[in-house]
């Protein structure tokens, strides 16, 4: 009997389950760009938070006086630099050889001019002998003792016909710390000075000067040109200061600039209108006293004595020409730079 074979048929797989692909995993963006903006948005409310913390707690005063009939170009600022010993207690003035003088006068006079022609520091020395409101003719920092800024800049207006615009005292506890804060100026001196009364004792040569020292530095008298040489070195130091302040070393490192700013509501004493802007507006004023602007001391005719004091006239045809200049807003001709 035969038989049929079955017919093999297609051979049958072997079952495999499906294979499960993965699906790839989704990145999401990386959101950096909203991140930085976050960042960016924080720093600049804190910059202005801070600057409106500083502007609240600037000293301001009611400087400018109510009426004033001068006219000028440009900006013009009253630096005045006050020897008042109210915020100081003894060991302070101990230390910094300021004595314990009773009473406010003002150990700086300064007048700033800044426009287009550039910035100008004159420095006006502090016996100049001229009309004082209400007091006949006197030294120039007696209106500050009879009637305070107001009194002081009526004087400087009617003397130099400029309009000053913007009034900043500084103290001497506060310049000490904005110069420690800074990390010291850079200044060099040529001639070595000791003078007990101020406690200084400095040698000649460019070295770095520390508060302290530079208070007494630009306060002494004991060099052969007396006040004429001190009003030389008050405004190179002013300005190597302001330099040093606003240059990026110091404003990019916040070990420097926080306590700096902090310093400066202590050191400067501004007029009821001014704000934080109009102190950076000097700083960048007196930076460019620095860069190619002029820095002299108003033209000098005489040192007479009159009533028992010696006094400082000034050469009023040279005067006359240096302050016109600054009316005008034009840079001054040499022939008027003084003393």
């Amino acid at each position: 009997m035969i038989v049929a074979e079955r017919s093999a048929g297609p051979p049958q797989q072997q079952y495999r389950p499906p294979v499960q692909t993965r699906q790839p995993k989704v990145r999401r963006p990386r959101r950096w760009g909203r991140r930085i903006k976050i960042a960016l948005a924080l720093v600049l409310i804190a910059l202005v938070g801070w600057g409106v913390f500083l502007d609240q707690n600037l000293n301001r005063v009611e400087a400018l006086p109510a009426e004033s009939v001068a006219e000028s170009s440009g900006t013009n600022w009253l630096i005045v630099g006050s020897d008042s010993r109210a915020d100081l207690g003894t060991e302070d003035q101990e230390r910094l050889g300021t004595g314990d003088a009773a009473g406010q006068r003002t150990d700086t006079i300064m007048l700033l001019h800044s426009g287009s022609s550039g910035s100008v520091l004159v420095s006006l020395p502090r016996d100049s002998y001229v009309p004082i409101e209400g007091h006949g003719s006197n030294k120039l920092n007696a209106a500050y003792a009879f009637g305070g800024a107001p009194l002081l800049i009526s004087t400087v207006e009617n003397a130099t016909g400029l309009h000053i615009d913007h009034y900043a005292e500084i103290g001497f506890g506060g310049f000490v710390d904005a110069v420690d804060a800074v990390g010291g100026v850079d200044l060099c001196v040529p001639k070595a000075i000791k003078d007990p009364k101020a406690n200084l004792d400095i040698q000649a040569g460019c070295q770095e000067l520390d508060g302290t020292t530079a208070l007494g530095y630009v306060r002494t008298r004991a060099t052969a040109g007396s006040d004429f040489d001190r009003v030389q070195r008050q405004r190179e130091f002013l300005s190597a200061l302001i330099a040093k302040a606003t240059s990026p070393a110091t404003l990019v490192n916040p070990f420097r600039v926080v306590p700096l700013a902090d310093a400066m509501t202590g050191l400067i004493t501004v007029d009821s209108s001014d704000h934080i802007w109009n102190i950076a507006q000097l700083g960048l004023a007196m930076r460019g006293v620095t860069n190619g602007g002029v820095a002299t001391t108003v033209p000098v005719g005489g040192t007479p004595t009159i009533g028992g004091q010696s006094v400082v006239r000034w050469d009023k045809t040279r005067a006359s020409r240096l302050f016109e200049s600054l009316q005008k807003d034009e840079t001054p001709p040499e022939s008027a730079h003084g003393p």
